[in-house]
C-alpha cells in the first residue's frame, strides 16, 4: 500500500495557519520524510459560504499549490484530488497540468472528476448539468493535446483553427490520469482514459452529496472493482495496471487498537485491489500535524501495516 497525504487544510476544523507558506514547506517536506507517496489537494474556486459554514474547508488553488510544494521536494508525487475538468477550458487545463508536470520534473498525478457544488458551478458560468458531458470531452481533448498538440481540438465553446504550439509534459505519452466516482460513468472513464481510479466509500447520503452513486462496504467496492477490471480486460487493457485510491481511515497512533483497525479494513480493501490509501490529519496546530506525519511514517509507512 502507498499512501498519499490530503494537504490538512482540507477538512472543516482546519485553522488557517495551514495557508501560510512556511506551514506548507513544512507540512511538504515533512510528509515526504516521513515516506508518503504523493501530496494531494483538491479544487474549489468559488465555493459557497453554505457550502462552507455546513462543512466545507479551505482550499489553494491546487496547481499554485502542488507548484510550491515541488520546489521544496525532491521526490513525492504531487496530486489534484481533484481537478474539475468542466470548470475550464480544456487548453487552459492543459497547460496548467503540463506547467505543473514540467516544474515538478514530472510527479503530477492528475487526479480529475465532474465537481458537484451547483452554486460553484453558477458562480463559475458552467451549465452544472452538463458537467459529465464536459468532462467526456475535457478527457479526450486531454489526451489529444497531450499526445498529439499539433493537432487542433475542438468542442463546446472553444476551437483551435489551426497547428498548435504547445509544450509537452515531461511524462510521456502523458501524466497518469486518475479519475474519481463510483458510477458507470467513471468505469467507463477509467477505462477509456485512465490509469488510476479513486472510488469513494461513503454511505449513501454522503455519496449522494457529491454527485456520485452509494458504494457503502467494502464488499461493494470488491464488485465493482471487478466489474472495473473485466472491462479494463474487454477493452484489451491489463486488468491490474490501473491504480486503485481509497481513503484511509482515522488511525490514533497512540491506540494499538486504532491501528489494528485500520489494518484490518485496509488489508480488506487491498484484498479487493487497492494499492494507495489518501490519509487525513486532524490536528489543530501544523506543529501537532507534522509530528502526527513522522509518526504515521514509523507506525504505518514504515512498518508496512498493510502487507
Amino acid at each position: 500500500m502507498r499512501y498519499t497525504l490530503e494537504y490538512p487544510s482540507e477538512l472543516p476544523t482546519a485553522p488557517d495557519d495551514f495557508l501560510e507558506p512556511a506551514v506548507i514547506r513544512d507540512v511538504a517536506t515533512r510528509a515526504e520524510a516521513a515516506g508518503f507517496s504523493a501530496i494531494a489537494l483538491s479544487e474549489h474556486p468559488a465555493p459557497s459560504l453554505k457550502w462552507r459554514r455546513g462543512g466545507g474547508h479551505d482550499t489553494l488553488d491546487p496547481i499554485a499549490a502542488l507548484s510550491f510544494m515541488a520546489a521544496v521536494t525532491s521526490d513525492i508525487r504531487l496530486m489534484t484530488n481533484l481537478y474539475v475538468l468542466p470548470f475550464r477550458n480544456p487548453y487552459l487545463a492543459a497547460k496548467s497540468l503540463t506547467s505543473l508536470d514540467i516544474l515538478s520534473g514530472g510527479r503530477l498525478i492528475a487526479g480529475v472528476g465532474a465537481g458537484y457544488l451547483r452554486s460553484e458551478f453558477a458562480a463559475l458560468g458552467v451549465d452544472v448539468e452538463s458537467r459529465a458531458r464536459l468532462l467526456d470531452e475535457a478527457l479526450s481533448a486531454l489526451r489529444s493535446i497531450w499526445t498529439d498538440p499539433e493537432t487542433p481540438v475542438s468542442g463546446e465553446g472553444f476551437t483551435a483553427t489551426g497547428p498548435m504550439w504547445l509544450q509537452p509534459p515531461v511524462q510521456r505519452p502523458h501524466p497518469p490520469i486518475w479519475i474519481g466516482g463510483n458510477t458507470a460513468a467513471a468505469i467507463r472513464r477509467v477505462v477509456q482514459h485512465g490509469s488510476g481510479w479513486m472510488p469513494l466509500i461513503a454511505p449513501a447520503g454522503m455519496a449522494s452529496a457529491i454527485g456520485t452513486a452509494a458504494l457503502e462496504n467494502a464488499e461493494q467496492f470488491g464488485a465493482l472493482l471487478h466489474r472495473l477490471r473485466n472491462a479494463l480486460a474487454d477493452a484489451g487493457c491489463d486488468p491490474l495496471s490501473v491504480d486503485v485510491q481509497v481513503i484511509c481511515p482515522w488511525i490514533d497512533l497512540d491506540d494499538d487498537s486504532s491501528l489494528r483497525q485500520a489494518q484490518d479494513a485496509l488489508g480488506e480493501l487491498a484484498g479487493h485491489g487497492a494499492n494507495w490509501a489518501v490519509a487525513h490529519v486532524e490536528a489543530a496546530t501544523p506543529r501537532e500535524a507534522c509530528d502526527y506525519l513522522d509518526a504515521f511514517g514509523e507506525a504505518v509507512i514504515a512498518a508496512d501495516l498493510v502487507s
